[in-house]
């Protein structure tokens, strides 16, 4: 993806309305072929990640053909087993914790303490076994990455590709 020139502005010329950021369009410069290079990854999974694979970057979780969860993360293996490991807590697994919610029609956040809050979902039955297989689900999932050492480049990255791929389980509200 290359932006005309017409978008591209010097330092000096950051203040005209009509121009990006020259920083900011260089970031955008390098989305789509890091986007490619993601989905043309052979995916792996869970016991068979590759050695060599880059401590940095963008992650994408995979299920029957269909796009499910972008992330990013600075320990790409190690993010990978807090999503799925079995003993991986409702603070490391939040994809696993979204599937849960869904599987349970436990949807609606609280930040509150009480049965509703993540503590007490957990300790709630149902919801810890949902929560298990969740985790379970995503072992079997495929999933690709892609090396990404630029804080802010990794943060367009995810953006891009969960906007690109329509993730079902990603989103970027604030709490």
């Amino acid at each position: 993806m290359s932006l005309p020139p017409r978008f591209y502005a010097s330092d000096a010329e950051n203040s005209r309305p009509n121009l990006m950021q020259s920083t900011f369009a260089k970031l955008l410069e390098g989305l789509h072929p890091k986007f490619e290079a993601l989905m043309q990854m052979p995916p792996c999974q869970y016991g068979n990640l590759p050695k060599g694979m880059p401590k940095q970057g963008v992650y994408l979780f995979t299920e029957n053909g269909h796009h499910l969860y972008v992330g990013r993360s600075n320990t790409i293996r190690a993010r990978y087993g807090r999503h799925c490991n079995p003993g991986a807590t409702h603070r490391m697994a939040a994809f696993a914790f979204k599937l849960a919610r869904e599987t349970t029609g436990k949807i609606t956040a609280s930040y509150k303490p009480g049965v509703d809050s993540r503590t007490g979902l957990m300790l709630n039955p149902e919801f810890r076994a949902a929560f298990d297989a969740a985790k379970s689900r995503i072992r079997q999932m495929e999933f690709r990455f892609v090396e990404e050492t630029d804080q802010n480049a990794q943060a367009l990255l995810e953006i891009y590709c969960t906007l690109a791929l329509n993730a079902k389980y990603c989103d970027f509200n604030t709490h």
